[in-house]
């Protein structure tokens, strides 16, 4: 019997400090303190998942925001782009419109020097004409006296000034 009496000593004594042990606890507010430590770090837990559930709906906001100025961007630039082919288009059909404008203008120019040489030309070359008549004129003059002469002479000159203006004239 001392085997089972030893036994229930140790197994007594084990209860006994584990009533000992558990009341210690209770009495110095360890359950208490481990449940406010708990709920400490509950409840810290909870902050960071809230704080972390604002920044993801911050980010999430930021980048739809990023999102929006990307396709306004975008859209800007494509605009631009549009307005620079506009205006770069607009700009050659002007260059091309000033430099027909600006052949014209040449070609006229250069017709009226054409047509003014020519009219310098018929003008010399009637002052010429008129000069190699009134030579021959005088040549007849000084030559003969002789009126028939005088009226022959002048009649070929004559002829002759007319088939030289014929000829410069056609």
């Amino acid at each position: 019997m001392e085997i089972n009496t030893m036994a229930i000593d140790a197994t007594f004594w084990v209860a006994v400090s584990f009533i000992i042990f558990f009341g210690t606890l209770v009495y110095l507010k360890i359950p208490q303190k481990v449940s406010a430590m708990l709920n400490k770090i509950i409840s810290d837990i909870k902050n960071e998942i809230d704080e972390s559930e604002k920044l993801r709906t911050e980010a999430k906001i930021l980048l739809e925001n990023s999102q929006k100025r990307l396709d306004s961007a975008s859209s800007v630039s494509k605009e631009i782009l549009e307005n620079a082919k506009k205006d770069a288009d607009r700009l050659i059909i002007e260059m091309n419109d000033k430099f027909h404008k600006s052949s014209e203008i040449k070609k006229n120019l250069a017709e009226n020097k054409i047509s003014q040489m020519k009219e310098a030309a018929l003008k010399e070359i009637k002052d010429a004409s008129i000069k190699i008549a009134v030579d021959s004129v005088k040549k007849i003059i000084t030559t003969s006296v002789d009126k028939s002469k005088l009226d022959a002479v002048f009649q070929k000159n004559l002829d002759e000034t007319k088939q030289e203006l014929k000829k410069i004239n056609s």
